[in-house]
């Protein structure tokens, strides 16, 4: 599988030395490369209304840096340049490829198209600045808003990211039928991938910022809640209240990403229990998992 590394560096300062089009440039010259992967969610690169939903609205939701934010985006792409980013991920991507190819898993695409782009440090505060999406094979998005704790993180999130292209190439992922209990697996599975590869110490914030009273509780919520359906439902109990109110979601009494830290305690619970490697539980399916963990049901 060939690996294309989008140059997002060179990009970035294009697009910071433009004094207008800025919109037009981000769209059609950054986001065009991952056009395919946007219209799989059915966000298009441009509205055909006017203040319709599209890719600007889209990454802005998502936490990327609004394109007119020109000062602060000069200064998180000069430490992305200190850092040597780009070649960090390609040392990543390969690393991660050497892994599936040693175990003989595989994603479903011909070519891994990876961006690294800029992220909005307030909008990120929860998330200490960096997060990512690969939940479509073929295509990995990290944005980042360089600081001291997310640097050494990259390649750990870059893997959780991949981890999803592979665990969607033998699973699809059904918006409106997915349950509470597949969500735990997929993301507890894609930092489980994280830390075979990096270590626990270079995981997120989103499973080891929990102490373990408030994991105890969010255990016993989501215990309830495991086959309720649908993104919306599956949101509260994956990301926590802050996020659920941000979005429109309903609260349920959770802290944030008290999803993810449950769902990395059931797969490391699962895999140590079972004596399986991250390899093996890649493939199973989530009620194996949920069962097996020793979490959920004794």
């Amino acid at each position: 599988m060939n690996i294309i590394i989008e140059d997002t560096i060179a990009q970035y300062e294009k697009l910071f030395s433009l004094k207008e089009n800025k919109e037009h440039f981000f769209r059609y010259n950054m986001m065009r490369p991952f056009e395919k992967m946007w219209n799989m969610i059915n966000v298009p690169l441009k509205a055909t209304q006017k203040n319709g939903y599209d890719v600007i609205m889209a990454i802005n939701m998502l936490g990327y840096l609004d394109v007119s934010q020109t000062q602060t985006g000069k200064q998180a792409l000069k430490k992305l340049q200190e850092i040597q980013a780009l070649q960090m991920a390609n040392t990543t991507l390969n690393h991660c490829m050497n892994f599936i190819k040693k175990h003989n898993l595989h994603i479903n695409s011909d070519e891994l198209r990876f961006g690294l782009y800029i992220a909005d440090p307030k909008k990120l505060e929860q998330q200490k600045g960096y997060c990512g999406f690969g939940g479509i094979p073929g295509f990995i998005q990290c944005s980042i808003y360089p600081n001291s704790y997310n640097i050494p993180r990259i390649p750990a999130l870059i893997a959780h990211e991949f981890h999803h292209n592979i665990r969607f190439s033998y699973f699809e992922w059904d918006y409106g039928n997915v349950t509470v209990g597949d969500y735990l697996i997929i993301e507890g599975l894609a930092e489980s991938f994280a830390k075979e590869l990096y270590g626990e110490k270079m995981l997120g914030p989103w499973v080891t910022s929990f102490d373990q009273q408030d994991l105890e509780y969010s255990k016993e919520v989501i215990k309830d809640a495991l086959y309720t359906k649908g993104f919306a439902e599956v949101s509260s109990y994956m990301f926590g209240d802050n996020i659920a109110k941000e979005q429109g979601y309903q609260p349920v009494g959770l802290s944030p990403f008290a999803g993810y830290a449950v769902g990395y305690q059931a797969v490391q619970s699962f895999m140590k229990m079972n004596n399986v490697g991250i390899e093996e539980a890649t493939v199973l399916d989530t009620n194996e998992i949920l069962k097996n963990c020793g979490v959920f049901f004794t």
